[in-house]
């Protein structure tokens, strides 16, 4: 255990940002000091890691980050690293710099590089932060809820101006592989309908479901497509143009202003939780593993399940999200 408590923890976030980060980043980080460790910001992900990006961070330096949307740490994606041969330089660079474990904050690209480290002795621990929600093994991910929050707010926005002049609004959420955004934006907005990437369906659907909106006196009708759904966005405003459904559609794709913004209370207590449990598990000695929420509790899944499993949309909501659009 004394051994532990000198540990040098280094923090690195990866891939796309989500809300919430540096709230995980300042609890890793004051967590680690209060365990008489040291703590190293490491710059740019994974590609920080390969290039030596590397900045002792101390309390100070996480201070008035709580609410800020993005990542202090900056983020990318790094081919290089997928490679064994980056994965090699990487762990070079860690042992050079005193770094004795890593904690990633990111998502299911981020996680598998994790899991690569882990499996060459590198002492790892994850925290899901992927505003998509596609990470297997937690039940939400740091920066869902704001996420899911700032889509609500757009959708409301658009509902004034789609009851106004009686049209349909075709609202692309982000979800190239799952479609946790789109079938709570469904829910909580009050979609007449809703795509996602798990199930399929036809344009002539989506025609039918805006047509009885129409016929049944309904002065406006929204459809949330996420973007890796069956059909693409603009393929799909361009069908619905040249139908006759009773309303005239328009498109907006909310695009990266889902990712931005200051994370909600529930975001910044979540990444707080996973920050401190994460340091927690380096202290009992447990490593390659994630920090998970199941029911109120954060638990430690293994990187391997994480990696190994497909997160998918939740059919249970869904069909929720059908029944509530009559």
């Amino acid at each position: 255990m004394a051994e532990l408590k000198k540990l040098t923890i280094g923090v690195l976030t990866s891939g796309g940002d989500a809300p919430g980060m540096n709230a995980a980043i300042r609890a890793v980080v004051r967590t680690a000091l209060a365990n008489n460790m040291q703590a190293i910001g490491i710059i740019n992900g994974y590609t920080g890691l390969l290039n030596g990006e590397f900045r002792p961070l101390n309390a100070r330096d996480v201070g008035s980050i709580l609410q800020r949307g993005g990542t202090i740490l900056q983020t990318s994606r790094s081919k290089r690293f997928e490679e064994p041969a980056g994965q090699r330089e990487a762990i070079r660079n860690m042992n050079e710099a005193g770094i004795d474990a890593l904690v990633v904050i990111g998502g299911e690209g981020s996680l598998k590089g994790a899991h690569a480290l882990s499996q060459q002795g590198i002492k790892v621990v994850g925290i899901p932060g992927s505003i998509d929600n596609d990470v297997w093994g937690t039940s939400i991910s740091v920066g869902a809820d704001t996420a899911m929050n700032t889509i609500m707010d757009a959708v409301d926005k658009l509902r004034d101006t789609a009851s106004s002049h009686q049209r349909a609004f075709l609202v692309e959420t982000m979800g190239r592989n799952c479609g946790y955004l789109a079938v709570m934006a469904g829910i909580v907005c009050g979609a007449e309908i809703t795509l996602v990437p798990e199930m399929p369906v036809t344009v002539k659907e989506v025609a039918d479901v805006i047509e009885d909106a129409y016929k049944r006196g309904k002065n406006h009708a929204i459809i949330i497509n996420a973007e890796g759904s069956p059909i693409p966005t603009m393929e799909l405003a361009a069908a619905l143009e040249n139908m006759d459904v009773g309303f005239k559609t328009r498109m907006t794709i909310l695009g990266h202003i889902q990712r931005g913004g200051s994370p909600t209370a529930y975001d910044r207590l979540l990444a707080s939780r996973m920050g401190v449990k994460a340091i927690e598990a380096l202290v009992e000695g447990k490593h390659g593993v994630m920090t998970g929420i199941h029911g109120d509790s954060v638990v430690f899944v293994p990187l391997e399940d994480v990696i190994s499993n497909k997160r998918e949309v939740n059919k249970e909501y869904y069909h929720m999200a059908r029944v509530l659009a009559r």
